[in-house]
């Protein structure tokens, strides 16, 4: 089974190459001028796309072949009072950069929405901002010329004081949502609310991708044992065009173990590797540890020379 390792957004190795620079609503509007605030607008996305063109580049240079693109690329995009700015247009060509870099090398590429974009609402204008917050990261893949199946992962949503409710209001605006959003959501267990039985409930109903999170498993499990479900979560995958993924953290401390820790335990990961060795011919796991790509250097250095590990790259290792 190959493993490949991939990390969130920001790079704590490369200086100065932030993604996620911004703008907000109060400073747009001290700008009396609203073109001049709207060039300036583009300007910082500008430079967000080269700073993610950079990390691209970065993880070239280190060999790592899976990355979460920052979901604040372009500030202010999805403000009311901005409809009517068109900045794919001015910033067609920084997004056709990303593109063919990513195919020409080839790397993995997805985003995770922040945590307002909630599909179980039962309130109607939460699901339009939460909908056109992902037309906004379907408009950036359709920028650089990037397949958009199955690359945004959402938690499940609120469990508003019924899970089975919120679950069935799920499968209700599901139906109001367009196919081509549809197919861009990848759904995962979270570490408060929805569990991977109930995530999985959802992902199998409605033909939806499930990226498991071991971390999060272990924080909200009801008693589920994760291995009974592999191979349903695995089933989940088999009309996607991308290997099965996951999230891969580990906690704090005992006292914050829902918090992410700097790195992540090479033995915990060990566990779950070792307990799905055989069921799949690779898996994408994506590191959510407060110290980035340094988590994931330092990962495989603590794996390198463990017993059934064979590396492969600076990323990418066999589990033997």
């Amino acid at each position: 089974m190959i493993v490949r390792l991939g990390y969130v957004a920001m790079s704590v190795e490369l200086q100065n190459a932030s993604p996620s620079q911004t703008m907000t609503f109060a400073q747009f509007n001290k700008i009396k001028d609203r073109d001049a605030a709207i060039r300036k607008l583009e300007r910082i996305a500008q430079s967000n796309l080269e700073n993610c063109l950079r990390l691209l580049k970065h993880n070239v240079g280190n060999q790592i072949h899976f990355f979460r693109l920052s979901s604040r690329l372009i500030p202010l995009a999805n403000h009311e009072d901005l409809s009517d700015w068109d900045y794919i247009k001015p910033l067609n060509e920084g997004l056709m950069k990303i593109g063919d870099y990513v195919k020409e090398h080839p790397i993995r590429i997805d985003f995770h929405p922040d945590h307002f974009v909630v599909l179980n609402t039962p309130n109607k204008g939460i699901l339009t901002n939460a909908l056109k917050t992902l037309l906004m990261h379907k408009k950036l893949l359709l920028g650089m010329s990037i397949g958009t199946e199955h690359r945004c992962v959402l938690h499940v949503g609120g469990g508003y004081e019924d899970k089975e409710k919120a679950l069935e209001q799920f499968i209700r605006n599901w139906g109001y949502i367009q196919p081509a959003i549809q197919q861009m959501i990848m759904l995962e267990n979270d570490d408060t609310t929805f569990s991977v039985k109930e995530t999985l409930y959802l992902c199998e109903k409605l033909g939806i991708p499930m990226v498991f999170d071991y971390h999060h498993h272990l924080a909200n499990h009801e008693e589920e044992d994760w291995q009974q479900d592999w191979e349903r979560i695995v089933g989940t995958w088999k009309h996607s065009p991308l290997p099965v993924k996951m999230h891969i953290s580990s906690p704090r401390s005992e006292k914050e173990y829902r918090a992410h820790a700097d790195y992540v335990d090479p033995d915990m990961f060990l566990r779950f590797l070792i307990g799905i060795k055989g069921t799949i011919p690779e898996i994408h796991c994506m590191i959510e540890a407060k110290q980035k790509d340094a988590a994931l250097f330092r990962l495989i250095e603590e794996l390198q020379g463990r017993a059934g590990i064979k590396l492969l790259d600076q990323s990418s290792f066999e589990v033997v």
